[in-house]
């Protein structure tokens, strides 16, 4: 039986390996690729009158009727059921904080600077374990903590003791406002709560990856159409890409990079947990931040080696622990052989 059981276990921790690599790099291009996007369409400005793009929610919009259409064709192509299998409420209660998490993050790149903004991203770690143990009632270990507040501290190091001056040419000028802030830390907080209710919903409901995709999708469409109605923003973000073509071929661009992103992230919430998909997210900050220093040639501090060395040392710990071989337990005996304890050897030797 021993000799049975060694090459599954191989195969289970190989396919594991291969389904995290799938994940991490999924998640690492696609992001990166919106992050730029992004901060090209709410902060470089379009044509010769200098105009920026204001309507945030507009992109919201976008992105996720681009989601709702893909995840609505991949569940007729599978021949999947479109009815939903939780209740509709818990699908928009998804939406809500996802559209909550997106407009913090795009207002708030019209005031904070891009050391600020990275430095927020990096505590996602901290909110994903605080909503975990209000919403999934889940006991965390002590090493989840702690490397919980090593990863921040690494990454916080990182992007605080820079060597020479901010090498984003966006964040000179611009003023670190309370407003500023207080968007980032609503970001945090309601991103914390989509992965958590998200890892939620997949661990209590049999639910593919694109039927949870499909209904939260289109409930973030409606609300933020209809946030677009109520605030009168439709016919003049429609205007402004009509006059800057560029801005419509961002706008495509940004929609279909979303909708890849989102499909790597239900797929890692739902493979890994919510906790792991927060360490991704965080470790992708740093290591875009470690590529742009290469790229370009800037020096790193010996601050700055050192919060690198505190993250990677601090994941790479977690990973050991994990995969350290566990005791084995004490091999069950058969029922009929239970040794009775009124006979013992000594008295069996007498």
């Amino acid at each position: 039986m021993a000799e049975t059981l060694i090459p599954e276990t191989s195969s289970v921790k190989e396919n594991k390996i291969w389904k995290g690599v799938f994940a991490v790099s999924g998640i690492m291009v696609t992001l990166v690729i919106y992050g730029v996007l992004q901060e090209k369409i709410m902060r470089v400005p379009y044509g010769a009158n200098q105009e920026y793009f204001k309507h945030s929610l507009f992109l919201v919009f976008c992105n996720r009727l681009t989601t709702t259409a893909v995840s609505a064709g991949s569940l007729l192509a599978s021949k999947r059921d479109l009815d939903p299998v939780a209740p509709v409420y818990k699908y928009c209660l998804i939406s809500v904080s996802n559209i909550l998490t997106t407009t913090c993050q795009y207002e708030a790149l019209k005031y904070v600077s891009f050391p600020v903004q990275t430095l927020a991203k990096c505590a996602k770690m901290i909110p994903v374990m605080i909503w975990g143990t209000f919403i999934m009632q889940k006991v965390y270990k002590g090493s989840d903590y702690m490397v919980s507040f090593l990863v921040t501290l690494g990454c916080s190091v990182f992007i605080l003791f820079p060597a020479g001056e901010d090498i984003n040419p966006y964040s000179r000028g611009r003023e670190n406002t309370v407003g500023g802030v207080s968007l980032m830390v609503g970001y945090l907080g309601f991103d914390g709560f989509t992965s958590t209710f998200q890892d939620k919903l997949f661990k209590g409901y049999d639910m593919v990856i694109h039927n949870q995709i499909f209904y939260t999708a289109l409930s973030s469409c409606i609300l933020s159409l209809t946030g677009l109605i109520l605030q009168g923003h439709v016919l003049p973000a429609i205007d402004f890409v009509y006059r800057h073509n560029d801005c419509l071929i961002d706008i495509a661009l940004l929609s279909t990079v979303a909708t890849a992103s989102q499909f790597f992230i239900s797929y890692t919430i739902r493979t890994f947990g919510a906790l792991t998909f927060a360490t991704i997210m965080t470790t992708r900050q740093l290591a875009s931040i470690m590529l742009s220093c290469v790229w370009f040639s800037h020096p790193l501090s010996w601050e700055q080696w050192i919060g690198a060395v505190i993250v990677f040392a601090s994941l790479y710990a977690k990973s050991f622990l994990k995969t350290a071989p566990a005791k084995p337990p004490p091999p069950e005996l058969p029922i009929g052989n239970v040794p009775n304890r009124a006979s013992s050897p000594v008295k069996g030797n007498s």
